[in-house]
């Protein structure tokens, strides 16, 4: 039988032949670094995402509300960061973070709204 060493930590494997990692330390060790970049990125995305979604629901209680543009970026909004943006028939467009959402008015005023 063929002595398997942990590809993390070197030490020999004892258990099951398939077997691949020594204890679950080493696997999560391994795994982590394999995606350290990667996962990096998306938290960062996701952190600016979830700043986004915190602040419009900070601001919006009732459904629909109106607010200048340089208080949102005053609190942190980042609007390059939305997972959606939706067009009307109309030709107004609504920017969403998940089920929050804005439209641009003018230079200064923004809508935030709830999507239902």
């Amino acid at each position: 039988m063929e002595t398997l060493t942990c590809p993390e930590c070197g030490d020999k494997i004892i258990g099951r032949s398939d077997k691949k990692f020594c204890s679950d330390a080493c696997r999560n060790a391994f795994n982590n670094k394999q995606n350290k970049t990667t996962t990096n990125l998306m938290r960062n995305i996701n952190n600016k995402l979830r700043k986004n979604y915190r602040i419009l629901s900070e601001n919006n209680t009732d459904g629909k509300t109106k607010l200048t543009r340089s208080k949102m970026e005053a609190a942190g909004f980042d609007f390059d960061y939305i997972t959606q943006i939706i067009t009307y028939k109309n030709g107004s467009q609504y920017f969403f973070i998940y089920d929050k959402g804005y439209k641009i008015l003018d230079k200064e005023w923004i809508l935030i709204v709830d999507r239902k």
